[in-house]
């Protein structure tokens, strides 16, 4: 399973894919933590599905 962090902030976008879910979820605490609008999408290889990353984020505070 791949995780897709996608960190929008103005007309600026970085995508980066992390193979551990702590490791995306904390990498998208420090981009949110700076002032960036952060998504995790999960990637199974069956579907897409898009997380909900408040609640992700709050699950690891």
């Amino acid at each position: 399973m791949t995780y897709r962090i996608v960190a929008e902030r103005g007309n600026e976008t970085v995508r980066m894919d992390r193979a551990s879910s702590l490791m995306a979820v904390a990498k998208a605490r420090v981009w949110a933590s700076e002032g960036w609008h952060v998504t995790i999408i999960v990637h199974d290889q069956v579907h897409l599905a898009p997380a909900d990353s408040n609640r992700l984020l709050e699950a690891c505070a």
